[in-house]
């Protein structure tokens, strides 16, 4: 069984920083590609951050160098340090997980089988 599950989030103020953190269940972690999605109020999910099993990371163009993705294959953990936070910023954050094993990281929500319940992230002016 595998599930994401994150952590991390809550309410902070323009200009601060903020880790998220997801774990995910199963023995093959290392394998997968783990990306970060979010989605605010009657907005489409949009792609954040992935990385892939060789630790190449592909971002999305959203985050402007602010945010940076890792991961800790001993701990089942991929983290998201989010810096500069800004109120556009503000949005329910969710891991996913791509089982694949390939190198391809893709930015598609549809190519990520298994979801966590979201973190949610508040950034205040």
């Amino acid at each position: 069984q595998v599930q994401p599950v994150e952590s991390g989030g809550g309410l902070v103020q323009a200009g601060d920083s903020l880790r998220l953190s997801c774990v995910v269940s199963g023995n093959r972690f290392m394998y997968y590609t783990i990306g970060w999605f979010r989605q605010a109020p009657g907005e489409e999910r949009e792609f954040i951050a992935a990385i892939n099993l060789r630790q190449t990371a592909n971002y999305g163009g959203s985050t402007g160098g602010r945010f940076t993705i890792s991961r800790d294959n001993e701990k089942n953990t991929v983290s998201l340090q989010m810096n500069a936070l800004k109120p556009e910023d503000a949005a329910i954050y969710y891991c996913a997980v791509d089982p694949s094993g390939g190198l391809n990281i893709s930015t598609m929500s549809t190519e990520y089988d298994y979801w966590g319940q979201g973190t949610q992230v508040t950034v205040s002016s």
